[in-house]
């Protein structure tokens, strides 16, 4: 696995080797920079995934050189930590609205620093893994909560959700509508997992119109049902009214002729480890994709569940 590289921008050569020593015992590769301007070359050529950033320097500042980074958008993810010997309220404030993920005051404990670094990294792991229409994450860790819930021998249900007609209401009513859809349905997902208040429970997008809610079995088919109720009733607002009396929107296919698409649906499919053993993430996904077929082929919105044992 390859090490985290950090950048450390900083004028005083003690805190360079303090800050550096405490990074490479934990296992960082760290680069050093004495000053702002050299500290821009090196996020340049080096590509850190973290830049620990000293406010007060000569030249350029720990501030102009935040703002530098953040006004280029090949910075955008990267994370910046300012350091500072200031203990006051008005700097934090002024790096964190210029785009600083965090904020530590020295003199520092090795153990806050490494701590927030940490955290800081996984933050930004995950945001970059999320989906970034709908904030959900994604296939890597919705396959990684689903093998971790067999490692620990939990009891769990998985909830694959996907959108009925989804793709003709996308070539009618444009992509911008589309994207409505896909955040009003993760929307929809949201409120349902929370009604149940379960800090447990993983909502996850796979891509396109396709979900997955991993959850506990008492509660699957409550959420299903929710799920489906509030697709049903808040799907209308995204038709014209013309549309929704009749029922149906209509496209051309590449011959010319017209095509009848109904007003979108949503299908379910419930996988659950209460009666057979599940081995992994692919043999769940291989089942939830069959018993979605089935789902598919039910007309109007939908649940099922698969209740075949052993």
């Amino acid at each position: 696995m390859f090490k985290k590289k950090i950048l450390v921008i900083d004028d005083t050569e003690f805190m360079l080797k303090l800050i550096s020593d405490i990074l490479k015992d934990a296992g960082y590769e760290v680069i050093c920079a004495s000053g702002g301007e050299e500290g821009l070359l090196k996020v340049r050529s080096e590509k850190p995934d973290l830049v620990l950033l000293d406010v007060v320097m000569p030249g350029l500042n720990g501030f102009e050189v935040c703002s530098i980074l953040r006004d280029d958008e090949s910075n955008n993810l990267m994370p910046i930590i300012m350091l500072t010997a200031k203990d006051k309220e008005e700097d934090k404030l002024r790096g964190l609205e210029l785009g600083a993920d965090d904020y530590i005051t020295k003199p520092f404990n090795p153990r806050e620093l490494l701590s927030r670094v940490r955290n800081t990294l996984k933050r930004i792991s995950r945001n970059r893994a999320a989906n970034p229409l709908t904030g959900l994450q994604g296939n890597i860790e919705i396959q990684a909560e689903i093998n971790s819930r067999i490692a620990q021998n939990e009891l769990f249900a998985v909830l694959y959700i996907d959108l009925d007609n989804f793709k003709p209401y996308n070539d009618v009513y444009g992509f911008a509508n589309g994207d409505r859809v896909i955040k009003l349905t993760a929307d929809i997902l949201q409120d349902n997992v929370n009604a149940f208040a379960s800090n447990k429970d993983f909502i996850g997008h796979i891509g396109g119109d396709d979900y997955v809610i991993i959850t506990t079995p008492d509660k699957a088919n409550k959420i299903a049902e929710g799920i489906i109720a509030d697709f049903d009733k808040k799907i209308l607002d995204l038709y014209n009214p013309k549309d929704v009396e009749r029922g149906y929107i209509v496209t051309t296919d590449r011959l010319g002729n017209n095509i009848e698409y109904p007003i979108m649906t949503i299908s379910i499919a419930i996988v659950t480890n209460e009666h057979r053993t599940l081995y992994s993430y692919h043999q769940v996904s291989e089942i939830a994709a069959e018993v979605k077929r089935k789902a598919k082929s039910i007309k109007g919105s939908v649940w099922v569940k698969d209740r075949r044992r052993g």
